[in-house]
Protein backbone atom coordinates (compact mmCIF):
# COMPACT_ATOMS: atom_id res chain seq x y z
CA UNK A 1 0.00 0.00 0.00
CA UNK A 2 0.92 3.51 -0.91
CA UNK A 3 1.56 5.21 2.36
CA UNK A 4 2.66 8.49 1.48
CA UNK A 5 0.56 11.27 -0.22
CA UNK A 6 3.17 12.80 -1.84
CA UNK A 7 3.93 9.38 -3.23
CA UNK A 8 0.33 8.92 -3.86
CA UNK A 9 0.04 12.18 -5.50
CA UNK A 10 3.14 10.84 -8.15
CA UNK A 11 1.59 7.79 -8.85
CA UNK A 12 -1.91 9.51 -9.94
CA UNK A 13 0.70 11.81 -11.98
CA UNK A 14 2.70 8.63 -13.98
CA UNK A 15 -0.97 6.88 -14.24
CA UNK A 16 0.32 3.55 -11.79
CA UNK A 17 -2.51 4.45 -9.80
CA UNK A 18 -5.90 6.07 -9.41
CA UNK A 19 -8.03 7.23 -6.26
CA UNK A 20 -10.30 3.92 -6.54
CA UNK A 21 -7.30 1.93 -6.53
CA UNK A 22 -6.01 3.95 -3.59
CA UNK A 23 -8.99 3.60 -1.72
CA UNK A 24 -9.51 -0.16 -2.18
CA UNK A 25 -5.70 -0.63 -0.65
CA UNK A 26 -7.18 1.62 2.44
CA UNK A 27 -10.37 -0.35 2.58
CA UNK A 28 -8.00 -3.85 2.04
CA UNK A 29 -5.87 -2.36 5.10
CA UNK A 30 -8.87 -1.74 7.65
CA UNK A 31 -10.45 -5.19 6.73
CA UNK A 32 -6.94 -6.61 7.37
CA UNK A 33 -5.88 -5.03 10.35
CA UNK A 34 -8.35 -2.97 12.22
CA UNK A 35 -9.86 -5.82 14.00
CA UNK A 36 -6.29 -5.79 15.64
CA UNK A 37 -5.57 -1.80 15.71
CA UNK A 38 -9.36 -0.72 16.56
CA UNK A 39 -8.54 2.92 15.29
CA UNK A 40 -11.99 3.63 13.21
CA UNK A 41 -15.62 4.29 14.75
CA UNK A 42 -16.53 4.17 11.39
CA UNK A 43 -15.85 3.86 7.82
CA UNK A 44 -17.77 5.22 4.88
CA UNK A 45 -16.75 2.33 2.30
CA UNK A 46 -19.44 3.24 -0.22
CA UNK A 47 -19.28 7.41 -0.22
CA UNK A 48 -15.07 6.50 -0.21
CA UNK A 49 -15.95 4.51 -3.58
CA UNK A 50 -17.92 6.46 -5.38
CA UNK A 51 -15.77 10.19 -4.48
CA UNK A 52 -13.01 7.93 -5.99
CA UNK A 53 -14.04 7.23 -9.09
CA UNK A 54 -15.05 11.13 -9.64
CA UNK A 55 -11.64 11.94 -8.28
CA UNK A 56 -10.30 9.59 -10.96
CA UNK A 57 -12.56 10.88 -14.01
CA UNK A 58 -11.17 14.52 -13.11
CA UNK A 59 -7.41 12.97 -13.50
CA UNK A 60 -8.46 11.77 -16.67
CA UNK A 61 -9.78 14.38 -17.67
CA UNK A 62 -7.14 16.97 -16.71
CA UNK A 63 -9.53 19.00 -13.84
CA UNK A 64 -7.69 17.96 -10.88
CA UNK A 65 -8.04 20.14 -7.90
CA UNK A 66 -5.06 20.64 -6.57
CA UNK A 67 -2.04 18.72 -4.62
CA UNK A 68 -4.76 17.11 -1.98
CA UNK A 69 -6.80 15.64 -4.91
CA UNK A 70 -7.67 11.97 -4.69
CA UNK A 71 -5.95 11.43 -1.20
CA UNK A 72 -7.78 9.34 1.32
CA UNK A 73 -8.03 10.63 4.71
CA UNK A 74 -10.02 10.23 8.17
CA UNK A 75 -11.36 12.82 10.56
CA UNK A 76 -11.27 12.25 14.33
CA UNK A 77 -14.74 11.60 15.46
CA UNK A 78 -15.22 14.90 16.92
CA UNK A 79 -15.19 16.72 13.57
CA UNK A 80 -18.75 17.41 12.38
CA UNK A 81 -20.45 15.92 8.87
CA UNK A 82 -23.44 17.06 7.70
CA UNK A 83 -26.13 13.81 8.25
CA UNK A 84 -23.32 11.75 9.84
CA UNK A 85 -22.72 10.52 13.62
CA UNK A 86 -20.48 12.15 15.44
CA UNK A 87 -20.05 10.87 18.60
CA UNK A 88 -16.51 12.74 20.00
CA UNK A 89 -15.93 9.84 21.62
CA UNK A 90 -19.25 9.87 23.92
CA UNK A 91 -21.54 6.43 24.17
CA UNK A 92 -24.19 8.84 25.33
CA UNK A 93 -23.27 10.48 21.88
CA UNK A 94 -23.32 7.29 19.64
CA UNK A 95 -26.70 8.42 17.61
CA UNK A 96 -25.86 11.90 16.97
CA UNK A 97 -26.13 13.37 14.02
CA UNK A 98 -23.66 16.23 12.25
CA UNK A 99 -26.22 19.32 11.79
CA UNK A 100 -23.51 20.81 9.03
CA UNK A 101 -20.29 20.02 7.88
CA UNK A 102 -17.18 21.71 9.90
CA UNK A 103 -14.93 24.34 7.64
CA UNK A 104 -11.62 22.02 7.79
CA UNK A 105 -13.56 19.19 6.62
CA UNK A 106 -15.27 20.96 3.43
CA UNK A 107 -11.86 22.50 2.10
CA UNK A 108 -10.63 19.18 2.81
CA UNK A 109 -13.12 17.64 0.41
CA UNK A 110 -13.10 20.51 -1.34
CA UNK A 111 -9.64 20.33 -2.38
CA UNK A 112 -10.64 16.69 -3.63
CA UNK A 113 -9.79 14.82 -0.42
CA UNK A 114 -11.42 11.53 -0.13
CA UNK A 115 -12.94 11.13 3.46
CA UNK A 116 -12.33 7.42 4.61
CA UNK A 117 -14.30 7.56 7.93
CA UNK A 118 -14.20 8.59 11.35
CA UNK A 119 -11.16 7.47 13.59
CA UNK A 120 -11.59 7.11 17.53
CA UNK A 121 -11.04 9.44 20.37
CA UNK A 122 -10.70 10.29 23.94
CA UNK A 123 -14.44 11.36 25.16
CA UNK A 124 -14.36 14.85 24.35
CA UNK A 125 -11.27 14.71 23.58
CA UNK A 126 -10.43 14.92 27.06
CA UNK A 127 -7.41 12.93 27.97
CA UNK A 128 -3.77 12.43 26.73
CA UNK A 129 -3.70 8.38 26.94
CA UNK A 130 -5.79 7.52 24.42
CA UNK A 131 -8.06 5.50 26.43
CA UNK A 132 -11.87 5.19 25.90
CA UNK A 133 -13.35 3.12 28.61
CA UNK A 134 -16.97 2.81 26.50
CA UNK A 135 -16.23 2.88 22.61
CA UNK A 136 -12.57 1.52 22.58
CA UNK A 137 -9.13 2.28 23.11
CA UNK A 138 -6.92 1.87 19.91
CA UNK A 139 -4.09 -0.83 19.79
CA UNK A 140 -0.52 1.57 19.33
CA UNK A 141 0.50 -0.71 16.71
CA UNK A 142 4.68 -0.75 17.38
CA UNK A 143 3.50 -3.79 20.20
CA UNK A 144 1.47 -6.25 18.99
CA UNK A 145 1.67 -8.20 22.40
CA UNK A 146 1.11 -5.58 24.59
CA UNK A 147 -1.70 -2.88 24.68
CA UNK A 148 0.22 0.57 24.84
CA UNK A 149 -1.20 3.75 25.14
CA UNK A 150 -1.46 5.10 21.84
CA UNK A 151 -1.70 8.72 22.80
CA UNK A 152 -4.44 11.30 23.32
CA UNK A 153 -6.97 12.42 22.70
CA UNK A 154 -6.63 12.09 18.40
CA UNK A 155 -5.55 8.17 19.69
CA UNK A 156 -7.57 6.94 16.56
CA UNK A 157 -6.31 9.29 13.91
CA UNK A 158 -2.35 8.66 15.09
CA UNK A 159 -3.22 4.54 14.91
CA UNK A 160 -4.57 4.61 11.86
CA UNK A 161 -2.44 6.48 10.26
CA UNK A 162 0.96 4.74 11.96
CA UNK A 163 0.04 1.62 10.95
CA UNK A 164 -0.78 2.50 7.14
CA UNK A 165 -4.52 2.27 6.97
CA UNK A 166 -4.99 5.59 5.66
CA UNK A 167 -2.45 8.39 4.22
CA UNK A 168 -3.11 11.15 6.84
CA UNK A 169 -6.17 12.45 9.10
CA UNK A 170 -7.19 14.85 11.39
CA UNK A 171 -7.01 15.51 14.82
CA UNK A 172 -7.65 18.48 17.37
CA UNK A 173 -4.75 20.19 19.80
CA UNK A 174 -5.93 21.23 22.88
CA UNK A 175 -3.13 20.23 25.18
CA UNK A 176 -0.98 18.08 22.99
CA UNK A 177 -4.35 16.14 21.58
CA UNK A 178 -2.27 15.91 18.18
CA UNK A 179 1.35 15.78 19.06
CA UNK A 180 1.02 12.60 21.94
CA UNK A 181 -0.70 10.43 19.47
CA UNK A 182 1.52 11.33 16.93
CA UNK A 183 4.56 11.25 19.38
CA UNK A 184 3.47 7.57 20.37
CA UNK A 185 2.73 6.28 17.51
CA UNK A 186 5.59 7.67 15.51
CA UNK A 187 3.99 9.78 12.86
CA UNK A 188 3.94 13.63 11.81
CA UNK A 189 1.61 15.62 13.58
CA UNK A 190 1.19 19.75 13.61
CA UNK A 191 0.12 21.35 16.18
CA UNK A 192 -1.66 24.77 14.70
CA UNK A 193 -1.64 28.40 16.14
CA UNK A 194 -4.91 29.21 17.48
CA UNK A 195 -7.38 31.19 15.26
CA UNK A 196 -5.28 30.03 12.44
CA UNK A 197 -8.02 27.28 11.33
CA UNK A 198 -11.47 27.57 12.01
CA UNK A 199 -13.20 25.17 14.48
CA UNK A 200 -16.68 25.50 13.81
CA UNK A 201 -18.53 22.27 13.67
CA UNK A 202 -15.74 20.77 15.74
CA UNK A 203 -17.25 19.86 19.08
CA UNK A 204 -15.67 21.63 21.49
CA UNK A 205 -13.31 21.07 24.88
CA UNK A 206 -12.09 24.49 25.63
CA UNK A 207 -12.65 26.84 23.05
CA UNK A 208 -9.58 29.02 23.59
CA UNK A 209 -7.00 26.32 23.73
CA UNK A 210 -8.72 23.99 21.04
CA UNK A 211 -6.59 23.77 17.61
CA UNK A 212 -6.89 21.44 14.66
CA UNK A 213 -4.03 20.40 12.96
CA UNK A 214 -3.01 17.35 10.71
CA UNK A 215 -1.48 14.35 11.16
CA UNK A 216 0.77 12.24 8.56
CA UNK A 217 3.91 10.06 8.08
CA UNK A 218 6.07 12.87 6.90
CA UNK A 219 6.26 16.15 7.42
CA UNK A 220 5.62 17.00 3.33
CA UNK A 221 2.54 15.30 3.43
CA UNK A 222 1.48 17.34 6.82
CA UNK A 223 2.41 20.19 4.81
CA UNK A 224 0.36 19.27 1.77
CA UNK A 225 -2.71 18.61 4.45
CA UNK A 226 -2.71 21.54 6.25
CA UNK A 227 -2.32 23.83 3.17
CA UNK A 228 -5.23 21.99 1.98
CA UNK A 229 -6.97 22.57 5.05
CA UNK A 230 -5.62 26.48 5.30
CA UNK A 231 -7.87 29.42 3.29
CA UNK A 232 -4.19 30.38 1.47
CA UNK A 233 -1.48 28.37 0.70
CA UNK A 234 1.38 28.99 3.24
CA UNK A 235 4.19 28.96 0.55
CA UNK A 236 6.85 26.96 2.85
CA UNK A 237 10.17 25.77 1.71
CA UNK A 238 11.10 22.38 3.22
CA UNK A 239 13.93 22.53 1.15
CA UNK A 240 15.41 26.02 2.76
CA UNK A 241 17.52 24.33 5.82
CA UNK A 242 18.01 25.46 8.85
CA UNK A 243 21.71 27.31 8.89
CA UNK A 244 21.99 29.90 10.96
CA UNK A 245 18.80 29.95 12.80
CA UNK A 246 18.85 29.90 16.71
CA UNK A 247 17.14 26.81 18.27
CA UNK A 248 16.32 26.43 22.00
CA UNK A 249 16.91 23.71 24.09
CA UNK A 250 15.66 22.10 27.45
CA UNK A 251 18.41 23.49 30.57
CA UNK A 252 19.51 21.05 32.97
CA UNK A 253 16.53 21.38 35.30
CA UNK A 254 13.82 20.32 32.68
CA UNK A 255 15.98 17.34 31.47
CA UNK A 256 14.75 15.34 35.27
CA UNK A 257 12.27 12.68 34.73
CA UNK A 258 12.69 11.94 31.12
CA UNK A 259 12.80 8.31 30.21
CA UNK A 260 16.54 7.44 29.07
CA UNK A 261 15.94 6.65 25.54
CA UNK A 262 13.94 9.57 25.09
CA UNK A 263 16.26 11.67 26.26
CA UNK A 264 19.54 10.21 24.11
CA UNK A 265 17.58 10.47 20.81
CA UNK A 266 16.38 13.93 21.95
CA UNK A 267 20.17 14.67 22.26
CA UNK A 268 20.99 13.07 19.00
CA UNK A 269 18.70 15.30 17.44
CA UNK A 270 20.16 18.32 18.88
CA UNK A 271 23.25 17.23 17.08
CA UNK A 272 21.82 16.55 14.32
CA UNK A 273 20.52 20.05 14.16
CA UNK A 274 23.61 21.81 14.89
CA UNK A 275 25.04 19.76 12.04
CA UNK A 276 22.52 21.38 9.85
CA UNK A 277 24.06 24.07 10.98
CA UNK A 278 21.38 25.71 13.48
CA UNK A 279 22.87 27.55 16.51
CA UNK A 280 21.83 25.37 19.41
CA UNK A 281 21.79 27.23 22.77
CA UNK A 282 20.04 26.60 26.68
CA UNK A 283 16.78 28.15 26.65
CA UNK A 284 16.02 29.65 30.08
CA UNK A 285 11.99 29.46 30.75
CA UNK A 286 10.67 31.98 32.88
CA UNK A 287 8.44 29.46 33.89
CA UNK A 288 8.94 25.89 34.41
CA UNK A 289 7.03 23.74 31.71
CA UNK A 290 5.14 21.61 34.37
CA UNK A 291 3.98 24.47 36.01
CA UNK A 292 2.69 25.60 32.67
CA UNK A 293 1.13 22.51 31.99
CA UNK A 294 -0.87 22.80 36.03
CA UNK A 295 -1.89 27.10 34.94
CA UNK A 296 -3.98 25.02 31.53
CA UNK A 297 -5.80 23.33 34.43
CA UNK A 298 -8.12 25.94 35.32
CA UNK A 299 -9.22 26.64 31.42
CA UNK A 300 -9.82 23.62 30.41
CA UNK A 301 -11.70 22.48 32.97
CA UNK A 302 -13.69 25.39 33.24
CA UNK A 303 -14.85 25.57 30.26
CA UNK A 304 -15.01 21.89 29.12
CA UNK A 305 -17.35 21.41 31.88
CA UNK A 306 -19.06 24.55 30.37
CA UNK A 307 -20.01 22.34 27.68
CA UNK A 308 -20.22 18.68 28.44
CA UNK A 309 -20.78 18.94 32.12
CA UNK A 310 -24.57 18.28 31.95
CA UNK A 311 -23.26 15.12 30.97
CA UNK A 312 -20.86 14.55 33.58
CA UNK A 313 -23.02 15.57 36.41
CA UNK A 314 -25.73 13.04 35.18
CA UNK A 315 -24.95 9.89 37.50
CA UNK A 316 -26.89 7.36 35.03
CA UNK A 317 -25.12 8.61 32.11
CA UNK A 318 -22.92 5.96 30.59
CA UNK A 319 -19.78 8.09 30.22
CA UNK A 320 -15.56 7.03 30.63
CA UNK A 321 -15.27 7.59 34.21
CA UNK A 322 -11.86 8.70 33.90
CA UNK A 323 -13.35 11.43 31.34
CA UNK A 324 -16.06 12.32 34.18
CA UNK A 325 -13.38 12.44 37.17
CA UNK A 326 -11.55 15.15 34.59
CA UNK A 327 -14.51 16.99 34.23
CA UNK A 328 -16.38 17.55 37.20
CA UNK A 329 -14.06 19.59 39.60
CA UNK A 330 -15.22 22.22 36.87
CA UNK A 331 -18.20 22.78 38.35
CA UNK A 332 -16.41 24.24 41.72
CA UNK A 333 -14.36 26.78 39.55
CA UNK A 334 -15.62 30.50 40.12
CA UNK A 335 -15.55 33.29 37.73
CA UNK A 336 -13.08 34.88 39.45
CA UNK A 337 -10.93 32.11 39.31
CA UNK A 338 -11.33 31.29 35.50
CA UNK A 339 -10.62 35.09 34.65
CA UNK A 340 -7.75 35.28 36.63
CA UNK A 341 -6.84 32.02 34.78
CA UNK A 342 -7.27 33.98 31.73
CA UNK A 343 -4.92 36.94 32.21
CA UNK A 344 -2.49 34.81 34.11
CA UNK A 345 -2.22 33.54 30.96
CA UNK A 346 -1.82 36.51 28.99
CA UNK A 347 0.85 37.48 31.62
CA UNK A 348 2.67 34.43 31.15
CA UNK A 349 2.67 34.60 27.31
CA UNK A 350 4.59 37.68 27.09
CA UNK A 351 7.25 36.95 29.31
CA UNK A 352 7.64 33.41 27.44
CA UNK A 353 7.99 35.46 23.79
CA UNK A 354 9.81 37.98 25.62
CA UNK A 355 12.14 35.42 26.73
CA UNK A 356 12.51 33.99 23.27
CA UNK A 357 12.81 36.47 20.94
CA UNK A 358 15.83 35.72 20.21
CA UNK A 359 15.44 32.50 19.42
CA UNK A 360 13.59 30.97 15.74
CA UNK A 361 12.41 27.89 18.16
CA UNK A 362 12.37 25.79 20.90
CA UNK A 363 13.12 22.27 20.73
CA UNK A 364 12.06 19.50 23.51
CA UNK A 365 11.01 15.87 23.36
CA UNK A 366 7.46 15.43 22.44
CA UNK A 367 6.44 13.33 26.24
CA UNK A 368 8.57 12.46 28.52
CA UNK A 369 8.41 8.96 28.46
CA UNK A 370 7.88 6.23 25.43
CA UNK A 371 4.28 4.45 25.09
CA UNK A 372 3.85 2.95 28.44
CA UNK A 373 1.45 -0.52 28.60
CA UNK A 374 -1.84 0.63 29.26
CA UNK A 375 -1.87 -0.84 32.88
CA UNK A 376 0.52 1.42 33.39
CA UNK A 377 -0.71 4.81 33.09
CA UNK A 378 -1.99 6.89 35.52
CA UNK A 379 -4.92 8.13 34.73
CA UNK A 380 -5.01 11.14 36.91
CA UNK A 381 -2.10 12.04 35.40
CA UNK A 382 -1.02 12.87 31.51
CA UNK A 383 1.88 12.84 29.34
CA UNK A 384 1.31 16.44 28.29
CA UNK A 385 4.66 18.34 30.23
CA UNK A 386 5.86 19.61 26.81
CA UNK A 387 2.97 20.27 24.57
CA UNK A 388 0.33 22.09 26.69
CA UNK A 389 2.86 25.19 27.44
CA UNK A 390 2.21 25.68 23.68
CA UNK A 391 -1.51 25.74 23.62
CA UNK A 392 -1.18 27.57 26.57
CA UNK A 393 1.58 29.96 25.01
CA UNK A 394 -0.43 30.33 21.71
CA UNK A 395 2.67 29.10 19.61
CA UNK A 396 2.47 26.37 17.34
CA UNK A 397 4.38 23.00 17.04
CA UNK A 398 5.17 19.51 15.46
CA UNK A 399 6.05 16.59 16.66
CA UNK A 400 8.21 14.62 14.42
CA UNK A 401 9.51 11.02 15.34
CA UNK A 402 13.77 10.85 16.40
CA UNK A 403 13.83 7.25 16.32
CA UNK A 404 13.11 3.83 17.76
CA UNK A 405 14.10 3.21 21.59
CA UNK A 406 16.09 -0.15 21.90
CA UNK A 407 13.12 -1.49 23.38
CA UNK A 408 11.01 -0.92 19.73
CA UNK A 409 9.28 1.80 20.63
CA UNK A 410 9.05 5.44 18.98
CA UNK A 411 10.64 8.11 20.09
CA UNK A 412 9.80 12.29 19.02
CA UNK A 413 10.52 15.45 19.02
CA UNK A 414 8.60 18.39 19.32
CA UNK A 415 9.77 21.56 16.97
CA UNK A 416 7.71 24.83 18.62
CA UNK A 417 7.71 28.19 17.02
CA UNK A 418 6.18 31.32 18.28
CA UNK A 419 2.46 31.70 17.33
CA UNK A 420 2.14 32.03 13.45
CA UNK A 421 4.76 30.31 12.65
CA UNK A 422 3.64 27.49 11.29
CA UNK A 423 6.19 27.58 7.73
CA UNK A 424 9.00 27.77 9.62
CA UNK A 425 7.72 24.97 11.62
CA UNK A 426 7.32 23.10 8.85
CA UNK A 427 10.88 24.17 7.62
CA UNK A 428 12.86 22.82 10.30
CA UNK A 429 10.89 20.11 10.85
CA UNK A 430 11.54 19.03 7.42
CA UNK A 431 15.23 19.62 7.15
CA UNK A 432 15.90 17.57 10.39
CA UNK A 433 13.82 14.66 9.44
CA UNK A 434 15.69 14.11 6.15
CA UNK A 435 18.51 14.07 7.59
CA UNK A 436 17.87 11.82 10.25
CA UNK A 437 16.72 9.25 8.16
CA UNK A 438 13.83 6.41 7.15
CA UNK A 439 12.35 4.66 9.90
CA UNK A 440 11.18 1.46 10.33
CA UNK A 441 7.61 0.48 10.41
CA UNK A 442 5.46 -0.79 13.24
CA UNK A 443 4.84 -3.78 13.40
CA UNK A 444 1.27 -4.12 12.82
CA UNK A 445 1.31 -2.66 9.19
CA UNK A 446 -0.20 -2.72 5.99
Amino acid sequence: MVTSVSELIKCYGDGTLTPRDAIEECLNAIEALDPAVGAWQAVYEEEARAAADLASIAIVEGTPKGPFHGVPFALKDIVDVEGKITTAGCYEWKDRQSPATASIAQRLLDAGGILVGKTKTVEFAMGGWGTNQRLGTPHNPWDEKIARTPGGSSSGSGTAVASGMVQCAIGTDTGGSVRLPAAFCGIVGLKTTEGMLPTDGIVPLSHTLDTPGPMARSVADVAVMYDAMSSKPSGTDLTAGIGGLRIGCLPDTERQGIDADQLQAYDEALNLLEELGAVIATFEAPKPFEEMKVATFVIVTAEGYFHHGHIMDDPKAEVDENVRARFVPGAGISSAEYVGAVLQRENDRDNFLDALQDFDALVTPTTPMLPLPLDEADEESTPARFTRAINYLGMCASSVPSGVSSDGLPTSVQIACRGGSESLCLQISASYETSRGALPNPPLFA
